[in-house]
């Protein structure tokens, strides 16, 4: 071990954490080269590529290593939350047509693709130009593209290092869900904590919101695959030696190194665009439901973060200051109050921490504090995290019964399979509430408003 690793959490959380080998691939983690500090393990832990799922590790600058199965293989994964000013009973009578609305309009499914199809010059400038590129296509405002982590681009991203592959899988997805835990979900604002926060955020109680999860979708996939099987050779040309052949990396400062990052960035700039261009059709969806209801009906973007990231960042660690590249797997980041790269109104509150929970079950909205930077590298979890794996909840979940189950509590379904509802099932994750009081505990956010489901269109 070249760093010791810290965990948050709390002494229930850790009972079912240690039923996996995520604490293991975290002590994996510490022998990375360059590596420094500690590598973190949130609450919502869980087994992962290489790499746990809510883990986080930072390698210094200049060769340091950079790992894609740190980072995932949905690059850029993340969450847009949209806030409104209706309420909850004013679109009571009309959920199952949002519901239809919300899945009609943004195409869902493995593979599928979307009514955008991209040549290669507009998929070019999609992945240099992110969520500016939706926009400049008539997908969104220059607030959505301002309340988005990074401003809804990275610097950087070099699209010929690109394979071919990737490239095919991307041109017709764009404005596409996928499958697997991807969601679009309505919620009402349950309760508030932070009145303050959740002003600034246009958040009210009562009134609905609608968040969504996806990602890359099989463009980052494919980049993942790329340079994992690239570096297979790459470690034993730098002699880097490692406990486990899913943690392959290369210098920051390598030819390859320089190669990867190049093309994650891209596919997280194309994440970033095809969140934007499916907030702008579940907008529409939105607005055609209720127009004739309720006068004020416009979506709101609240913020969007990625939860699976590599990026390059200045931390004080060990009292240094240093420029190190975090490496953030199924964790948000959560910077405090202060920060110039937020937009000028959550610079007083710090950075919007979005955490969804699994159908059934509450969302969170946080906010970065003082003692993240401290404590987490400005970071904090990214959900409930799974306590079961997809196989064995297809196994003893039966889909249709949890869909029953699910209405008769309130919240409207819509699904592309029943296996694949019963993966998601909220038996299948822990508690995220309790999963949130552990980060809000340790101090590395606070809280600001708790959410629940009242419609979901699964992926």
């Amino acid at each position: 071990m070249r760093v010791p690793v810290r965990l948050f959490a709390s002494r229930e959380l850790c009972e079912a954490i240690g039923s996996d080998a995520s604490l293991e691939q975290a002590v994996n983690a510490t022998t990375l080269p360059g590596v420094v500090g500690e590598v973190l393990v949130m609450p919502d832990v869980h087994q992962g590529y290489g790499f746990p799922i809510g883990g986080v590790a930072a390698t210094e600058l200049p060769n340091g290593v950079i790992s894609p199965g740190a980072i995932g293989y949905d690059i850029n994964c993340g969450v847009r939350l949209l806030a409104s000013r209706v309420e909850r009973a004013e679109a009571e009578d009309v959920m199952h047509d949002l519901v239809a609305a919300l899945d009609a309009a943004c195409p869902s499914g493995v593979g599928k693709g979307g009514l955008l199809r991209l040549d290669e010059h507009e998929l070019e400038r999609a992945c240099r130009e992110g969520g500016e590129w939706a926009r400049r296509e008539g997908f969104g405002t220059e607030t959505d593209v301002a309340r988005t982590e990074e401003g809804g681009r990275l610097d950087g991203a070099d699209f010929n290092k690109l394979s071919s592959r990737a490239r095919e899988r991307g041109r017709p997805q764009m404005g596409t869900l996928g499958a697997g835990n991807h969601f679009i979900e309505v919620e009402v604002v349950d309760e508030v904590f932070d009145t303050e926060a959740a002003r600034v955020m246009g958040l009210s109680e009562g009134c609905l919101t609608v968040m969504i999860h996806c990602g890359s979708r099989g463009l980052g996939h494919q980049v993942c695959t790329d340079y994992v099987k690239r570096f297979q050779k790459v470690v034993r040309l730098y002699d880097i030696r490692l406990p486990d052949r899913e943690l392959v990396c290369a210098p920051l400062d390598s030819p390859e190194g320089k190669a990867y990052e190049g093309a994650m960035r891209a596919a997280a700039n194309y994440a970033f665009a095809n969140r934007q261009v499916l907030a702008n059709l579940a907008r529409d969806a939105f607005a055609e439901v209720l127009r004739s209801r309720v006068r004020n009906v416009h979506l709101y973007q609240v913020y969007d973060i990625a939860h699976n990231m590599g990026k390059t960042e200045e931390h004080v660690i060990d009292g240094v200051r240093r420029r190190v590249c975090v490496h953030r797997k199924g964790a948000t980041r959560a910077f405090g109050p202060g920060f110039e790269g937020l937009p000028p109104e959550y610079r007083r509150i710090g950075q919007p921490v979005l955490v969804p929970g699994s159908m059934g079950t509450a969302s969170w909205v946080l906010v970065g504090t003082a003692q993240s930077m401290e404590r987490s590298l400005g970071s904090c979890c990214h959900g409930a995290g799974r306590t079961m794996s997809r196989r064995k909840a297809k196994r003893s979940i039966n889909g249709g019964e949890l869909r029953r189950e699910l209405e008769e509590r309130g919240i409207r379904v819509r699904a592309g399979s029943l296996p694949g509802l019963a993966e998601e099932a909220p038996q299948a994750y822990k508690d995220v509430d309790a999963v949130v009081e552990a980060v809000a505990g340790a101090g590395i956010a606070k809280k600001v408003a708790r959410l629940r489901p009242v419609a979901v269109v699964k992926g």
